[in-house]
């Protein structure tokens, strides 16, 4: 690729200029997001032409497809929007680890690896727990200027205090006076009882809280900024907060903890960062970021959001992923049905799949759900050039050729076996071998007992060909056990001017290698996992066969030496099935022929849509929805009989969950006696009364 130098005034103009949006909070400047001459010029003599992002994860989980997005995006796809030269790129990679709770080494250790394997080089890598030192001087700074306080409110004080600043903001963006809509009724509470305390206090609490000598949850460290903002994340938001956790980086050498809010711009602008790209979620942070490094007269990094990336028929919430972990519903954070990179990896996605799908899809603010087969046409598309060809069957028939000793010696020697190009479409892919045997296997599939036109393949009555061997194969009995058909005898038919069969179907030798085969399918039977996403999980998600032979051809490439827990293997095209990989958990010896041969489904092949049928589990998934819908629509008729005041004791959704109620019939405490907040209880008149109009309406 061919790059031109850049000046240092043009890199300067790169790391100034925003990236395009249409969003108007993005174009607005805060007086807290302007540089000072002085600022812009000092960071333009440190970084001396260079633009830096930055990639910074918590590790409280493993990296997932939605982290290649912004990978893709902080790596290379935002220079390419800043027209930066290659030469004059830099991203680092941070772990934003502030929360020891919920970060362990096994996550640290897990985002670095999947960052390699991707591709993707840093500038560096750095640790936010490096800056707990000083985190926590700038801290103390903000202290000594009156813009920071020790605070010994409790959750619940803090959520009524919250709860309080937004209703009076609300009541004055419609003009109307907060002191009657939303009266202070303390001021223990609103502005509250420690916002207006001495520096000397507050630093002394500071440095016992630093030694320990308080326990956890009795103080934290806030920030003083505005209870008047219509954003509530400039509600004088916690900065540090009392944990007795080990720091899975930091060791043991601190007890309280800098909370994202406080550590994030601040790490962004001690790393000379250009631009801070997140996802929309935190765009009601972006206000903080600045007040902070306005507060402490630091550089100011241009701030981008981003949509996520959501994608259908998974869940990319790391709550929710953790969940399905600790759940057993899937094998772990690896697992081929996880949207995780080492999942991915385990299931044969390479990395250019997954770059090549990322840079696809691109960066915008547009939220939108992105089609599951875009990736699998992604995979299919880059696989389907450097994938060699072999067959398999799932679940084997076992077929002998009663007439194979006069078929063999009319053939003459080696004329049973065959070579077969490993690609139809790239010859330099080369050639393997394929023997039939007088046993050979076929699928269970491909071999009906009752007749049916709209079937192709093997009847009592229908002949199929053998692919790659001429001659028609001809059912001459049937051997069952029970109902399940064990053995087909049959006769092959290279008669010169015999039928043209219906089809063709794959098979295997009697060689063939016995191995396990998983199909994997979405592990979520909605597009849009809802709030009952644990219900809506895909019981046929992993589809197990247990006894399925593949044919040894691939013997050479399937040995568990060649499989890397953490990288992706030689992936194959199995005849009609798809593409696989060999799994992770595979023992087989290549040598001693012992072990345990696993095979991973990565994607089907392209169906046929002229011919593609609704399979059981679509009909069951229609069925299911259909009820659903019945249900629903059942329920709301029940809830419409049900007046307002009774919503809580009598609607269904609501049962067995309330114990004590007011006058009104709102509740006021749960069913094991916990009071509920202000906040739950002005969410539930909010319920109450969209039920009341819905009530009245039906009633009039």
């Amino acid at each position: 690729m061919t790059t031109v130098a850049m000046t240092s005034d043009q890199a300067a103009a790169a790391a100034t200029a925003p990236i395009a949006t249409s969003n108007a909070l993005a174009a607005r400047e805060l007086e807290w997001a302007i540089n000072s001459p002085e600022l812009l010029a000092e960071h333009a003599a440190i970084n001396n032409g260079i633009v830096r992002t930055r990639f910074p994860p918590e590790p409280n989980g493993y990296l997932h497809i939605g982290h290649a997005k912004s990978m893709n995006m902080n790596f290379r796809l935002a220079f390419e929007k800043l027209g930066v030269p290659e030469e004059h790129r830099r991203t680092i990679f941070r772990y934003d680890d502030t929360n020891p709770d919920a970060e362990s080494p096994e996550y640290i250790d897990s985002l670095r690896r999947d960052l390699e394997w991707l591709g993707w080089q840093p500038e560096r890598t750095t640790y936010s727990s490096d800056n707990f030192q000083i985190l926590y001087e700038l801290a103390v700074k903000l202290i000594r200027k009156g813009l920071a306080y020790v605070c010994d409110m409790t959750k619940a004080e803090m959520e009524a205090q919250r709860d309080l600043a937004k209703r009076r903001s609300s009541a004055l963006a419609v003009g109307k006076d907060p002191d009657i809509e939303a009266p202070i009724p303390s001021a223990d509470i609103l502005p509250g009882r420690n916002r207006g305390t001495s520096v000397e206090r507050n630093l002394r609490l500071f440095e016992e809280m630093k030694l320990g000598l308080h326990d956890e949850g009795t103080y934290t460290l806030r920030l003083k900024m505005d209870f008047e903002s219509s954003n509530p994340n400039m509600y004088d938001l916690v900065a540090y907060r009392i944990r007795y956790t080990p720091h899975p980086h930091a060791g043991k050498g601190w007890c309280i903890y800098p909370n994202y809010d406080f550590t994030h711009g601040i790490c962004d602008s001690l790393e000379r960062i250009d631009y801070s790209i997140c996802t929309l979620e935190f765009e009601t942070r972006r206000e903080p970021y600045y007040w902070i490094l306005w507060a402490l007269d630091m550089f100011r990094p241009n701030v981008y959001e981003m949509s996520r990336l959501n994608l259908e028929y998974t869940v990319l919430s790391k709550r929710r992923l953790l969940k399905l972990v600790e759940a057993n519903h899937v094998r772990g954070w690896s697992d081929p049905r996880m949207p995780t990179i080492s999942g991915l990896r385990r299931r044969g996605y390479t990395k250019e799949i997954i770059n090549t799908f990322c840079n696809d899809v691109g960066a915008s603010r547009a939220m939108n759900v992105v089609q599951m087969d875009k990736l699998f046409q992604v995979a299919r598309q880059t696989l389907a050039d450097t994938t060699r060809r072999a067959m398999v069957v799932l679940d084997p028939i076992k077929v002998t050729i009663l007439n194979f000793a006069e078929e063999a010696a009319k053939a003459g020697e080696g004329g049973m076996t065959f070579d077969v190009q490993n690609s139809p479409t790239d010859a330099s892919l080369g050639t393997h071998s394929v023997t039939l045997t007088e046993t050979v296997y076929i699928d269970s599939d491909d071999f009906r007992l009752d007749e049916d036109p709209n079937f192709y393949r093997m009847t009592p009555a229908q002949p199929v060909g053998l692919k790659y061997r001429g001659g028609n194969l001809i059912c001459q009995e049937v051997i069952k056990d029970g109902a399940k058909v064990k053995e087909l005898k049959c006769r092959l038919d290279t008669t010169a001017g015999r039928p043209k069969p219906k089809a063709h179907i794959t098979w295997v030798p009697s060689d063939g290698i016995s191995c396990e085969v998983r199909i994997y399918n979405h592990l979520f039977t909605e597009p849009e996992p809802s709030d009952r996403w644990e219900e809506e999980l895909n019981p046929e998600s992993e589809i197990v066969h247990p006894h399925a032979i593949v044919d040894p051809s691939v013997l050479p490439l399937v040995d568990k030496k060649f499989v890397d827990k953490w990288t992706s293997n030689q992936a194959l095209q199995f005849e009609r099935f798809g593409y696989f990989v060999v799994d992770v958990d595979t023992t087989f010896d290549s040598t001693t022929m012992e072990g345990k041969l696993i095979f991973n489904r990565t994607v089907s092949l392209k169906e046929d849509k002229a011919v593609k049928k609704v399979s059981s589990l679509e009909a069951e998934q229609k069925r299911l929805r259909e009820e659903q819908q019945r249900n629903a629509a059942a329920a709301r008729d029940i809830l419409m009989t049900i007046d307002p005041a009774d919503l809580f004791k009598l609607a269904p959704e609501y049962e067995g969950k309330y114990s004590k109620f007011d006058e009104t019939g709102l509740p006021t405490h749960f069913a094991d006696g916990t009071e509920l907040t202000k906040s739950a209880k002005k969410k539930l008149e909010k319920e109450r009364a969209k039920h009341a109009k819905k009530f009245a309406k039906s009633n009039n």
